[in-house]
């Protein structure tokens, strides 16, 4: 069943790709898209040179880069509502990505022009500051440690948002709008030497979430528990909370803040799969990519000539499934 559910995610992911590409201010047809993949493939001169170069350096760099955001965002929150016990549990939510956000749009403000290699990693210590941050508050030998951390996290991505826009308005009015603009998320700036460390983070980060999947299973049934099978409890959730960070450091610093995400996309794999594969990160990432692939397809075509900060539109999405994840548990 799960090699199935695999193969058929890999097969949807792959027509999703050709889909989309097709999408965009120049009309393409699906089999043009294909016949300029087979021309790539096999090293042979295309049809339409022009619409080559869109396919090719325009869509596919973008179209590559919502999957990684997006599944980078997706195992994001599955690892983070394993190891706090909260289904709710979100990068948005716990204030990692805020914090990641403030690091990036400090050192935009603070320096004019920015290398694309500094902007990772003052997203990273932006995160990390978030994360410190929460387990501060949090504590560590509370009875009511979880809760206090998503608290604290919603608390924290309130108070970087506010540190974040407080530095854009007193920043360069042109700057301001570009800065904002991608803090809102966008893919428009997608090109291949873009996509080589989200790709390496997000690999390194999967193989971690499978190394430490059993601890982290633990870690969900309780403290107590996955104590008594000889769990470091501390250790672990640290780690996951690094890794974590480290996963929406690159992905702000690549395309900006991408709200919920991490939320959705767990809850739809547990809807949809059940509870057994809650922990098979392969489906969630795919799931994740997926859904940003789609996500971009409305920004950039919704409006005519005109393209939708991401963050509006999973936002939009994000907010309505809380307010349904809310509903159910009361229910429940």
């Amino acid at each position: 069943m799960r090699g199935t559910t695999l193969i058929l995610g890999v097969l949807t992911v792959a027509a999703s790709i050709i889909v989309s590409m097709s999408f965009g201010a120049v009309t393409t047809s699906i089999n043009d898209v294909i016949q300029i993949l087979i021309a790539q493939i096999t090293k042979t001169a295309p049809l339409n040179s022009m619409i080559e170069q869109i396919v090719i350096e325009l869509r596919l760099p973008r179209i590559l880069l919502a999957f990684i955001a997006g599944a980078g965002l997706a195992l994001s929150g599955a690892i983070l509502q394993l190891v706090t016990r909260n289904p709710l549990a979100d990068p948005y939510l716990f204030g990692i990505s805020s914090g990641a956000s403030f690091g990036a749009v400090a050192l935009m403000t603070v320096f004019s022009s920015v290398s694309m290699l500094y902007l990772p990693i003052a997203a990273f210590i932006g995160s990390l500051f978030a994360v410190i941050l929460v387990l501060s508050i949090a504590g560590t030998n509370s009875i009511n440690q979880i809760e206090r951390m998503l608290l604290a996290g919603v608390a924290s991505s309130f108070l970087f948002s506010a540190a974040s826009s407080s530095m854009l308005y007193h920043s360069d009015p042109q700057a301001a709008a570009a800065i904002l603009f991608w803090t809102l998320g966008s893919f428009a700036q997608a090109q291949w030497s873009t996509l080589v460390l989200p790709t390496i983070i997000i690999s390194i980060s999967l193989l971690v979430f499978f190394a430490f999947s059993r601890h982290t299973i633990a870690i969900s049934s309780g403290d107590e528990t996955a104590s008594t099978l000889g769990v470091k409890v501390a250790r672990v959730r640290l780690l996951m909370l690094v890794v974590s960070s480290m996963i929406c450091a690159v992905i702000v610093a690549s395309c900006g803040g991408i709200s919920f995400v991490g939320l959705l996309i767990p809850h739809l794999v547990r809807i949809i799969f059940g509870q057994k594969i809650a922990n098979n990160y392969l489906v969630v990432a795919m799931l994740g990519g997926l859904f940003m692939i789609y996500v971009d397809i409305i920004a950039r075509t919704l409006l005519e000539n005109q393209e939708i900060p991401l963050g509006i539109i999973t936002s939009l999405i994000g907010s309505v499934f809380f307010l349904y994840i809310l509903r159910r548990r009361r229910i429940g």
